[in-house]
């Protein structure tokens, strides 16, 4: 079955022509872009219905110089015949070479883990925040459950049940989480300490990261986070700093328990981190939501406040809460999307640059196919664990009845649970086969789908394949625009 070959739309003055297979972009004229749907649905709607065992060469040729000729006929009201015949053989020379018109090659992978190797864990070491947020999916902290802060005990666990199961990979990811992790900073400091010490006996590296509000952050924590490695890579090789941008923004959404304003105490610290790490190895995360539909206002902001590598993300939330992002508000979030997008590129020809996490995207390499088809591998690869040790498919899972998929002293228990997480990818899920973006966004968040789809009475399989509407639009979105700030910083060399 012939799956979505093109994808096309017009951004900041472009044609821009996806090739969804082979990733390859191009920049194509109005008469070209015209073209190319007729060309899909006739030349190659023809081959589609009749094999190459059907048709001889010769037969092949006179369908493929009649359909031709409907094409020239119905783009001559427009435009030269010509200009419409030098295209046509220009489309035929790029399916020739493999960027246009490409088969998909991956969907008859076998991508499944037949022996699961985990490689990055999600420590929740601290069930527990000193502040409010209003959209926090943790219930500020609690997971379902109740307030608690990760032992030592349970984070060399941990680590060992990490080490004990990652198989032959050496790099490692740890992610310290919460709730706010700097709420228990002793034991961050010690689990650190016990990673290194397990390093070279293990023939294993970890790469430890930290997400933290800032409320907390003093010298000290900035020092040892900075600390440089004999690799030259950072104690804490990449920390998260949430700030949602305008101070106002900022507190309505991000106040202590009071109900104060945390932007003023916070901004400063995070902004100070950031610069003292070289603005690099971190990103200030904000959230946006439907009371702040102007977002690129917020990450101008984070730009003009110093910071250089910012993502602000759109909130996932029930769509009763009044914060909610509803479909209604989707066009105004795409012309946003634009605006950003458009004053990124005037501000990098400024040499006011900066990196918008969104908006990065890989044309040439990118991630390995396993990555591209299965996403963050949230069930095999990648795990939560509680305070307590309790390990969950990820983060936003932690704690949700029945979704409980072992202990770090146990080790992976349900296993029945893990393969269903297993199975997950892009080509199990119908919403995402024929979509432009499935190997940029990989299908999307699983959590978001099981929290936020229609399916809600449904097996934990079909809701995992089910899409989070409003996000698989944003998602979009957002892949169009990072793929035109690339065609545009390409077409100025």
């Amino acid at each position: 079955m012939r799956r979505f070959l093109l994808h096309q739309y017009k951004s900041n003055g472009l044609n821009i022509v996806l090739d969804v297979n082979s990733g390859a972009v191009h920049l194509v004229d109005d008469v070209t872009y015209d073209l190319l749907p007729l060309y899909e649905t006739t030349v190659l709607g023809e081959r589609s219905e009749k094999t190459k065992e059907e048709l001889s060469e010769k037969l092949r040729e006179e369908n493929t110089a009649e359909t031709k000729e409907a094409i020239i006929e119905q783009l001559s009201r427009t435009y030269p015949k010509a200009d419409i015949e030098e295209a046509l053989e220009e489309v035929k020379q790029l399916e020739q070479a493999g960027v246009l018109f490409t088969r998909d090659e991956y969907e008859d992978l076998h991508i499944a883990h037949t022996e699961p190797v985990v490689k990055a864990l999600c420590l929740h070491i601290a069930h527990d925040c000193n502040l409010a947020c209003r959209y926090c999916f943790a219930e500020e902290g609690e997971y379902h459950g109740r307030r608690a802060l990760m032992s030592l005990e349970t984070g060399k666990a941990a680590l060992d049940f990490l080490i004990a199961n990652s198989g032959n990979r050496r790099n490692l990811e740890v992610d310290f989480f919460g709730g706010e992790p700097l709420m228990n900073w002793f034991v961050v400091k010690e689990i650190v300490a016990y990673g290194r010490a397990l390093e070279a006996g293990h023939d294993k590296h970890f790469r430890f990261t930290l997400t933290t509000n800032g409320v907390l952050l003093d010298e000290e924590m900035i020092a040892f986070a900075n600390q440089l490695l004999p690799s030259g890579e950072p104690q804490i090789a990449n920390v998260v700093l949430s700030l949602d941008g305008r101070e106002e923004v900022h507190d309505r959404m991000r106040p202590f328990r009071g109900g104060q304003g945390s932007y003023e105490l916070v901004a400063p610290k995070l902004l100070r981190f950031a610069k003292e790490r070289g603005q690099k190895n971190y990103y200030v995360r904000g959230t946006f939501t439907r009371h702040n539909l102007d977002f690129a206002e917020d990450v101008l902001h984070l730009a003009d406040l110093g910071f250089t590598q910012i993502s602000v993300e759109p909130v996932v939330a029930d769509t009763n809460e009044d914060y909610a992002i509803q479909t209604e508000d989707l066009p105004r979030a795409f012309a946003e999307y634009d605006a950003l997008a458009a004053e990124m590129i005037r501000r990098r020809k400024e040499g006011k640059g900066f990196c918008f996490f969104h908006f990065m995207i890989d044309l040439e390499g990118g991630p390995c196919v396993a990555k591209r088809l299965r996403g963050c591998g949230a069930g095999t690869e990648y795990l939560a664990v509680t305070p307590w040790g309790d390990l969950y498919p990820c983060h936003q899972f932690a704690g949700e009845d029945g979704l409980k998929i072992g202990t770090v002293t146990e080790g992976i228990t349900n296993t029945k649970l893990r393969e269903i997480f297993s199975k997950v990818n892009v080509y199990s899920k119908p919403a995402c086969k024929n979509c432009f973006a499935k190997f940029y966004c990989s299908g999307g968040c699983g959590a978001n789908s099981y929290h936020f789809s229609e399916t809600a009475g449904d097996t934990l399989a079909h809701k995992l394949n089910q899409p989070y509407e409003i996000g698989c639009e944003l998602q979009r979105k957002r892949v169009e625009c990072a793929i035109m700030i690339k065609a545009m910083e390409s077409s100025e060399l």
